[in-house]
């Protein structure tokens, strides 16, 4: 059974968040802060944390980069703070989806499914889009069953962003990511490495684009 972590000082958002999850077949457990929230995390396999930012002891900045530096485990931020600078800190500190209060449940359950639907395709050795197949042991995209060589950079950016359809990646997160901490160059690398991939995936498929979104950075969208 998955386990959903829910992650808020409010008694009230917590057991709206686990009401609806429970319903729809999820486990749940609860913490008042990430202080708590790690603790669970060392005793219980968990699938997925709804986090909240503002709260005591620890919040939500703090567990976020905690827990990434030791976990891949998807996690949600669901909070007031919708600023936009807000989110590009949540997602350089590793958030996966964010989410801003007050928000209708049933779209936060819709969200949940996907993080799980795009970790899952994450973990797997295999990444499929349409007609395009990434092979991650061998490093070989295939399209139609016909392979299309890709330098190794261009293989790990396209690797990236088809593991987490949907998710938003800022270019210092795609930089430290691929090109290590140490990478001296600037965000133009990433642009040039982005309109190479849109060149040659144009000519040979339609099952997904990369888009730019305004201010943040890149996301790869599956097309249907």
């Amino acid at each position: 059974m998955v386990t959903v972590l829910i992650v808020d000082d409010d008694p009230h958002i917590r057991e709206l968040v686990q009401w609806y999850l429970k319903k729809e077949g999820y486990k749940t457990l609860e913490a008042h802060n990430g202080k708590e929230a790690l603790l669970l995390l060392e005793t219980n396999q968990i699938d997925l944390v709804v986090l909240d930012i503002m709260m005591p002891e620890m919040d939500g900045w703090e567990f976020c980069k905690a827990c990434k530096e030791e976990r891949d485990i998807p996690i949600m931020m669901v909070t007031a703070i919708g600023e936009p600078n807000q989110r590009i800190k949540g997602f350089q500190l590793g958030t996966d989806d964010y989410l801003v209060k007050p928000f209708e449940p049933l779209e936060l359950v819709l969200r949940v499914k996907a993080l799980l639907k795009r970790y899952r395709i994450q973990v797997s050795e295999t990444i499929q889009v349409g007609n395009v197949v990434i092979q991650r042991l061998t490093r070989e995209v295939f399209i139609d069953n016909k392979v299309l060589p890709l330098p190794p950079k261009e293989f790990d950016l396209l690797e990236k962003l088809a593991s987490y359809p949907g998710q938003i990646f800022t270019r210092t997160a795609l930089i430290e990511g691929i090109w290590g901490m140490d990478f001296e160059g600037d965000d133009r690398t990433i642009d040039v490495h982005i309109k190479r991939l849109r060149e040659k995936f144009a000519e040979v498929t339609d099952s997904f684009k990369i888009t730019t979104v305004r201010g943040l950075g890149y996301r790869l969208e599956v097309q249907k």
